[in-house]
């Protein structure tokens, strides 16, 4: 993909990898938008970065992301780039915990059918611009589940078979579609516990990595070196290992 001199929108832009990845495409020469559903964070994110712009989206909601689709065409007439970040990632308990079902409805809303549905929307849009892409983020938890977080972990799964479709029904069409597989890293995903933890990837340079492997030419995934570890584990015959070593750490 082009890597400046686009029009950028990145959902969940309001903190942790979404404003990092904003705040990086910005630096490198692209008018960038970021969308998520608290304003306040929003603002903040682009009152530190002049020339910034936000705009809320509920991404569970289907009459919501159709309305932001309709609007956010208008108002950004040249938007070529759509980066699907938005996401929640929360413990479950099958068998304990009573709102076991409203965690997963929840989880799977934002997780998946937001950039399914969203891509949907935007597509018409994007299949007449010039270096148009999308850009999905999955996770490393999409190779190898984390047991205490079974939907979220399904859900990145189902991104990263749905970016593959995608990449190959889009073929011809002059959009290109990549996927960034994000390792454990130090974000407030899963509270302010993570955005401290030793064993996490370090946020700047998780966003350095990811930035590097996109300029470094085509590619249709992005897994920086922390991340190999689950997204080899199957191919290399590792799987039942990093399946022990993920799960012991929780």
């Amino acid at each position: 993909m082009k890597m400046t001199g686009n029009t950028v929108l990145i959902t969940g832009g309001g903190t942790g990898i979404g404003r990092a990845l904003a705040e990086a495409f910005h630096a490198a020469g692209n008018r960038v938008i970021i969308a998520g559903r608290r304003a306040a964070p929003l603002a903040d994110v682009a009152g530190a970065n002049p020339g910034m712009e936000y705009r809320t989206l509920d991404i569970a909601s289907a009459d919501a992301v159709a309305e932001f689709a309709s609007e956010i065409v208008t108002a950004f007439p040249d938007l070529n780039v759509v980066i699907h970040n938005a996401g929640i990632m929360k413990a479950e308990s099958l068998v304990d915990a009573p709102d076991y079902l409203s965690i997963a409805e929840e989880t799977v809303a934002i997780n998946l059918l937001g950039p399914i549905r969203l891509t949907a929307a935007l597509l018409p849009h994007l299949k007449a611009r010039q270096d148009a892409a999308i850009l999905t983020v999955s996770s490393g938890l999409a190779f190898v589940p984390l047991v205490l977080t079974p939907t979220y972990s399904a859900t990145k799964a189902a991104i990263h078979s749905y970016s593959q479709t995608l990449r190959q029904q889009l073929k011809g069409a002059g959009i290109d579609v990549i996927e960034i597989a994000p390792p454990y890293v130090q974000t407030e995903l899963m509270g302010p516990g993570q955005a401290v933890d030793p064993r996490a990837m370090p946020l700047a340079d998780f966003i350095e990595e990811v930035m590097t492997i996109l300029k470094s030419g085509p590619v249709e995934e992005v897994v920086v070196e922390r991340c190999r570890f689950l997204r080899n584990a199957e191919a290399e015959g590792r799987y039942a290992n990093a399946f022990e070593t993920v799960n012991s750490l929780h």
